[in-house]
C-alpha cells in the first residue's frame, strides 16, 4: 500500500527528439547542429524498444515512453497519488566528446524541463542535468540552476571516463553541497569503457546487471577518495541501483578498511557509518528475495530504517499495476520510505514554490 501523498524520488519524462531542445540553444549551438549533422542523443542504456524501457501498460503506439506530458501526469503522478515527483531526464549528454557541447545540451535540457514540465504542474521537481565531462562548466550550470528552487538535485550517470571520487569530479561536489542539492547517481554511462570489469558483454541483460556492480565501485570510490570527509554536508542518492546487495558489501568495506586505513588516513570513521549519514538508495528496482521475511531481514542488515527513498522509476518495467512498495513492509516502514526519508534528503522538497 502506497502511503497518501508519497514523494516520488525517480520518473523519468523524456526528451522527445532533439528538434524539442532546438528552441533552449543558442544560435551558434544550433547552427552547430545543422552543420555537423547531430543525430539524437538518446542514451543507449535503455533501448527503445528494450521491455525493460517501458511497461506495456505504459508504452506509447508510438515515440517515446515518458515523452507525453499528460500522459506521465495521469499515470506517475496521479495514478501513484504522489504529492511531488522528481524527474530525472537520462538523455545523452554525457556521450559527447566535446566539453562546450556537451554544457550547452545539459543547458539546454535542463531549460526545457523547467519550462516544458516544471512550470505545468506545481508537484514535479527535477534534477540537475550537467557536462560530467569538465567539472567546471558542471560546477557553472549547477549555480545557473540552482536558483530555481525546483530543481532538488544534481544527476551523473554512474559509469563515466574516470571513478567518481577522484578529485577532478569535486567541484561539481562543492557546488551541490553549496546549495544543498544531493547529488544523484543514476544507472547509465557514457560508454567510454566496459560496463563489466572484464570487458564489453554481448547482451543488454548483462550491461543492465553489471550497472549495479558499477554502483558499487562509485561508492567505494568515493568513500575513499575521501568525498564524504571533505564535504560533510553532501548527500548521495544511488538511483536505479538495487539495494540488496548493501548489507554483505558494506561488511566487506568494513573489514578491508579496517586492514588497510593505513593509505587512507582521510576516512576517520567506519565506511558503515559515512554511508549510512550521506548515501541513499531509491527503492526500484526492489531485486527483493522472494520471502517477504527475508526482504525485510535485509532491511534490517542495512542497518537503518533512513536509506531507503520511494521511486516508481516510471516509465521503465520494474514492476507491475501499483505494487511499487512491496507488501512485506509495515505501515510505518513504508511511510517512512514514502515521505520521511525523502523529505530529509531532499531539503528543497519541504519548500513551497510558486
Amino acid at each position: 500500500m502506497i502511503p497518501a501523498g508519497a514523494i516520488d524520488c525517480d520518473i523519468h519524462p523524456a526528451v522527445p527528439g532533439l528538434r524539442a531542445l532546438l528552441p533552449y540553444l543558442d544560435p551558434h549551438w544550433r547552427d552547430m547542429v545543422a552543420e555537423r549533422g547531430v543525430h539524437e542523443l538518446d542514451t543507449i542504456s535503455y533501448p527503445l524498444r528494450s521491455p525493460l524501457a517501458a511497461r506495456p501498460d505504459w508504452r506509447p503506439e508510438s515515440g517515446k515512453p515518458g515523452a507525453e506530458f499528460e500522459r506521465v501526469r495521469r499515470e506517475a503522478l496521479d495514478g501513484f497519488g504522489s504529492s511531488l515527483a522528481i524527474c530525472n531526464p537520462l538523455y545523452g549528454v554525457s556521450v559527447l566528446f566535446s566539453e562546450d557541447m556537451a554544457a550547452a545540451f545539459a543547458r539546454a535540457v535542463n531549460d526545457w524541463m523547467a519550462r516544458e514540465w516544471l512550470d505545468r504542474d506545481p508537484r514535479l521537481r527535477a534534477s540537475v542535468v550537467v557536462p560530467v565531462q569538465n567539472a567546471e562548466l558542471a560546477a557553472a550550470e549547477i549555480e545557473r540552476c540552482a536558483a530555481d528552487r525546483r530543481f532538488v538535485q544534481v544527476l551523473l550517470p554512474a559509469l563515466g571516463e574516470a571513478p567518481l571520487g577522484k578529485r577532478q569530479h569535486w567541484p561539481i561536489y562543492a557546488a551541490a553541497e553549496k546549495h544543498g542539492l544531493p547529488v544523484g547517481i543514476h544507472a547509465g554511462s557514457s560508454y567510454r569503457h566496459p560496463v563489466t570489469p572484464v570487458g564489453w558483454p554481448s547482451y543488454y541483460t548483462e550491461d543492465y546487471v553489471g550497472q549495479a556492480q558499477g554502483m558499487q565501485t562509485q561508492l567505494t570510490s568515493l568513500v575513499c577518495e575521501g568525498v564524504f570527509g571533505r564535504f560533510p554536508g553532501l548527500r548521495v542518492v544511488m538511483i536505479e541501483s538495487g539495494f540488496t546487495w548493501l548489507p554483505a558489501y558494506l561488511w566487506r568495506l568494513h573489514k578491508y578498511w579496517r586492514g588497510l586505513r593505513l593509505e587512507i588516513p582521510w576516512v576517520d570513521r567506519p565506511p558503515p557509518e559515512i554511508i549510512r549519514d550521506q548515501v541513499r538508495f531509491t527503492l526500484q528496482p526492489v531485486d527483493a528475495p522472494p520471502e517477504a521475511g527475508d526482504l525485510l531481514r535485509v532491511i534490517e542488515h542495512m542497518g537503518s530504517e533512513e536509506l531507503l527513498l520511494f521511486s516508481t522509476d516510471y516509465p521503465h518495467w520494474q514492476f507491475d499495476g501499483d505494487a511499487a512498495i512491496p507488501a512485506a513492509l509495515p505501515e510505518a516502514l513504508a511511510r517512512r520510505i514514502a515521505l520521511d526519508n525523502p523529505r530529509a534528503t531532499y531539503p528543497r522538497l519541504q519548500e513551497s514554490v510558486a
